[in-house]
């Protein structure tokens, strides 16, 4: 083990104990599994089998289903017969929040129940309490009377489990004692897991969701560390990021957190939580784990012998400054604009900039790109005041005016240019991380020792292959070792099919390392671009810059994915919801369907729309309960209302 995973430079999935639920395996080196959650209310059998049916021609491999009381989990017992009627033995998970009788029940019936251990026992209230260890073993001991039950029926029914943490519903007991934080997910899970080791039962897979991929990357890593330092060996993990959101936010959220961890060979199932119909999370899914079914053909990366930088707690890696590129400065975007023959101001839409001829001014949009890549064009009319050109090197050195064009270099022309003495501007230097002992590369990691040159030096760090992400992060360790301070900008390179699949590939690539503080600027390039395939990238960009809370350019949105519990049109209501305050940039929404999601699931919204009756909503500022019991009609424009009250409003332009 090396922290978390089996290597950080060579793929290997974590050895794992084998769980079984129904007919499919789990852990233990089988493939990862796909699942989703239906959103119809679960007394409703018929629409239940329905939309259970749809998931599992979609691809579905496990079903959740809500039981959030008695009745619902009796009723899981007739969409059961009902799908095996229908030919459809997939495996069924009940979805437990707040009731134990109710898992007891679901236990007997389906192949898998899932618990909540923040909510199981504990009722939360948002108190801080204060515990003795005498106490605070009272409280073990409470739970373990109460969970115990459940165990030794999943144990005779051969009933699997999964004991889910949640970043936002943690309990008060583990709020008080480890606070809001990562090592308090891993806690929560671990007090459950230990009273199910003692009961010999081990038929239990994991998560540690949040809405936040770093805090929920954090965790799992924590988890992972943990259960090998206590227990000796890893239950399977289900890996998701709760509330990621619709449309290219949520997928560009659920491929950072979950792409981060499977690129070290972590996580055993996953689940895409998009507030859309559950049958189109199922394609995500697919997109994510295609990437880890064939790592055969990796290039050997060198052991990284001396980890410079903490997995389980974010820094961001200390970078010198140079211009508006390093240090505490937010990551810039390059937009690649090298397959163009001509480029001309509409051009630059697509990264936001927009020409106004009459007023001869650009109007620059919160994300537009930083810099643009040219390869060998050189734009024919003024580029706005923000906006920087890169350029090959050798194209560059032979325009008469070259004061506003940036060079680009190889490795190696850039060592032989510092052999001749004609660099001392600021120079872009690519560096291929696949080839990170080549000759090239050594010399010029050797030159950036010397002060002056790294004063002027950004390296542009890419890698082929399927391990990528790997090797770029083992050049960041090597500059750790060397104390080698240049930025670094992450140059992600997909060879895709379509823009899915792009999307998957970059928010992985270039996510996974922003979380862990590598990085001070990301650029995006497709094996073919066009002004709309520009647009897309550029949205991608900021996007994975936001998810990973390393630039905001945007209003946030927290969005549970509907399920039976939720209490109004979820997806109707995030689209108005989003419309009138997408302009609010840096500000955090939470829109919750129930009250099991919210207000604990919101997280670190700064507001919050939770619903609370049929047709019924309660406004949170933060955690606090601000307007309870609004009707539906009139609550977005109560949200806008306390959004102004508290200073965060600012009108459309």
């Amino acid at each position: 083990m090396q922290l978390y995973c089996n290597s950080l430079t060579e793929y290997k999935r974590l050895d794992t104990l084998e769980v079984k639920v129904g007919d499919l395996l789990i852990g233990n080196h089988h493939p990862v599994r796909i699942q989703t959650m239906t959103t119809t209310d679960t007394m409703d059998t018929a629409a239940t089998v329905a939309q259970a049916i749809r998931c599992i021609e979609a691809g579905a491999e496990l079903v959740r289903i809500t039981a959030p009381s008695k009745k619902e989990a009796e009723n899981l017992l007739h969409i059961k017969n009902e799908l095996r009627k229908q030919g459809y033995t997939t495996p069924l998970v009940a979805d437990i929040h707040f009731t134990p009788n109710a898992a007891e029940i679901a236990a007997r019936i389906v192949e898998k129940v899932r618990i909540n251990p923040g909510n199981y026992v504990d009722k939360k209230k948002f108190e801080t309490l204060e515990y003795t260890d005498t106490e605070y073993q009272e409280e073990i001991d409470r739970i373990r009377e109460r969970f115990t039950p459940l165990v030794s029926i999943c144990k005779e029914h051969g009933t699997a489990m999964r004991i889910g943490t949640n970043h936002g519903s943690l309990s008060d007991r583990i709020m008080s004692r480890y606070g809001d934080t990562p090592m308090g997910m891993v806690e929560s899970a671990m007090e459950f897991l230990r009273i199910a080791e003692d009961l010999q039962y081990r038929n239990i897979v994991l998560s540690m969701k949040a809405s936040n991929p770093q805090v929920m990357v954090q965790a799992y890593r924590l988890l992972v560390q943990t259960m090998q330092q206590e227990l000796g060996h890893c239950y399977p993990l289900h890996l998701g990021v709760t509330e990621a959101g619709d449309g290219e936010d949520g997928r560009i959220k659920s491929a950072i957190g979950i792409g981060t961890l499977l690129e070290d060979g972590v996580g055993d199932t996953i689940r895409v939580s998009l507030t859309e119909d559950p049958e189109f999370e199922l394609p995500v899914c697919r997109d994510i784990i295609k990437r880890y079914t064939n790592r055969n053909d990796q290039t050997k990366i060198p052991a990284i012998e001396l980890v410079t930088w903490s997995p389980f707690s974010y820094k961001r890696r200390e970078s010198s400054t140079i211009g508006n590129i390093g240090d505490k400065q937010v990551p810039v975007v390059v937009a690649d604009y090298s397959g163009y023959s001509k480029l001309e101001p509409a051009d630059l839409i697509s990264i936001g900039y927009t020409y106004d001829e009459p007023s001869d001014k650009w109007n620059i949009a919160d994300a537009a790109a930083d810099y643009i890549y040219t390869g060998t064009l050189a734009p024919s009319f003024a580029l706005p005041g923000t906006l920087k050109v890169l350029m090959d090197a050798a194209s560059r050195e032979v325009l008469n005016d070259k004061e506003n064009y940036l060079p680009y270099y190889n490795a190696a022309d850039y060592v032989q240019a510092l052999h001749n003495n004609q660099t001392g501007q600021l120079s872009f230097v690519a560096f291929n991380c696949t080839e990170l002992t080549s000759t090239e590369n050594e010399q010029l990691l050797q030159k950036l020792t010397n002060p002056a040159v790294a004063a002027s030096t950004v390296l542009m760090a890419t890698a082929t292959g399927t391990h990528a992400m790997a090797a770029v992060r083992r050049l960041f360790a090597l500059l750790g070792e060397k104390q080698v301070t240049v930025p670094v900008i992450i140059h992600s390179v997909s060879n895709y099919a379509n823009m899915d699949e792009h999307l998957i590939h970059h928010a992985t690539e270039a996510g996974a390392l922003l979380l862990d503080g590598f990085g001070d600027g990301i650029w995006l390039s497709n094996q073919e671009q066009d002004a709309t395939r520009q647009t897309t990238l550029n949205n991608i960009a900021f996007g994975i810059l936001q998810a990973t809370r390393t630039r905001i350019s945007k209003t946030e949105y927290i969005s549970c994915p509907s399920c039976g519990r939720t209490l109004f049109d979820l997806q109707e209501t995030t689209a108005r919801i989003r419309a009138v305050t997408h302009h609010l940039k840096g500000v955090k929404i939470a829109i919750m369907g129930c009250i099991v999601n919210g207000p604990g699931e919101m997280a670190d919204a700064d507001f919050g729309y939770v619903g609370s009756g049929v047709g019924k909503i309660t406004l949170y500022k933060g955690k606090e309960i601000v307007k309870r019991g609004l009707n539906s009609d009139v609550a977005v424009n109560e949200l806008i209302n306390l959004i102004r009250e508290n200073g965060m409003w600012v009108d459309k332009n």
